[in-house]
């Protein structure tokens, strides 16, 4: 136990040590130069210190070599409105975010705001400014950092888990007044997303929020990481919503249960797909194992429907020209 807190302890500044004492619990993320950087989470149980560290490469790895669809790097040309990842702890978010924000650092010519809780990859400067703000190193919260984040001129503002009502709101307000927001959520499907943002307003303002919703979202990607078949690493398993005019519709009526048929037919021109449909287009390539496909399945009857007829991602689904049938943006909100 000693030697486990003097490990921790090694790695912590001194207003780390003091809320790990306070809390007695703590996640944070620190980097060795030249190797990799770690985000740790140190926690207490049986009277003694414990942490858990997680590797966070250097190098960000560009779309190429995550093998993601190339609909979801369109995402991150929009200019404006409010792009969501979400999925489970540790199912490859802020991997797919950090390709993201490092596509546009590269491309474009802007200034790039994010607030994490702790920052884990660190974006140099390219094309764009980048200045990355840590809660309780550099603000002290979400809320606060994001009620700032317009009067510090960004052009893209990255948001690390919309975690109550005000950082909701705060997230909508910046994607309605033209800026390219992105942030996570710890949901498993578009239309969970979608709920839960509409869920965390009390009942009298939903409708105006499934209004700003629908105007100011750009795409849902939800992910899954499943151990490979062949037991050589982990694969991601998508879900991919880019809202198209129907989709808004369905959103601002409160008709969300019906976007996932819509979904379903939107492959081929949006490069849309159900988990589903990624998954069992996984397992038909032999990439993961039926029972790998089956636990990240919520409608696993539909699911051995799909693998028993074969039926997945029509070939070439999601890999359609980058802006290719991207549905008309609705005009910005000022």
């Amino acid at each position: 136990p000693a030697d486990t807190k003097a490990l921790a302890y090694s790695v912590l500044t001194d207003s780390q040590k003091k809320r790990f004492e306070e809390s007695l619990e703590l996640d944070f993320s620190f980097g060795i130069r030249g190797l990799a950087r770690f985000r740790c989470n140190v926690f207490n149980q049986r009277g003694s210190a414990a942490a858990v560290y997680r590797v966070i490469p250097e190098q960000i790895k560009p779309f190429s070599e995550l093998g993601l669809p190339a609909v979801i790097a369109t995402l991150a040309d929009r200019p404006r409105g409010l792009v969501l990842v979400t999925g489970p702890t540790g199912s490859g978010k802020s991997t797919t975010l950090a390709a993201m924000i490092d596509k546009i650092n590269t491309e474009r010519r802007e200034h790039i705001l994010t607030i994490e809780d702790p920052i884990e990859y660190i974006h140099q400067h390219k094309g764009c400014l980048v200045n990355q703000r840590e809660v309780h190193s550099d603000t002290h919260g979400f809320a606060a950092a994001l009620r700032a984040a317009l009067r510090e001129d960004p052009d893209i503002v990255l948001i690390g888990e919309l975690r109550d009502l005000e950082t909701v709101e705060s997230a909508l307000r910046i994607a309605e007044t033209g800026h390219l927001t992105f942030a996570t959520l710890h949901t498993n499907s578009a239309a969970q997303t979608i709920n839960r943002i509409i869920d965390v307003f009390p009942a009298h303002q939903q409708a105006q929020i499934r209004t700003q919703l629908s105007l100011v979202l750009e795409g849902i990607v939800c992910q899954a990481l499943l151990p490979r078949a062949d037991g050589a690493g982990r694969v991601v398993a998508l879900e991919i919503m880019v809202p198209t005019p129907a989709i808004r519709n369905l959103i601002r009526d409160d008709k969300v249960h019906q976007i996932y048929s819509t979904m379903q037919t939107g492959q081929d021109k949006f490069g849309m797909q159900t988990m589903n449909q990624s998954l069992a287009t996984l397992y038909q390539k032999r990439l993961i194992t039926l029972d790998a496909a089956m636990s990240a399945s919520s409608l696993r009857d539909e699911l051995e429907q799909m693998i028993s007829r074969g039926a997945g991602v029509v070939a070439g689904a999601g890999m359609h020209r980058p802006g290719a049938g991207l549905p008309p943006r609705p005009p910005v909100q000022r």
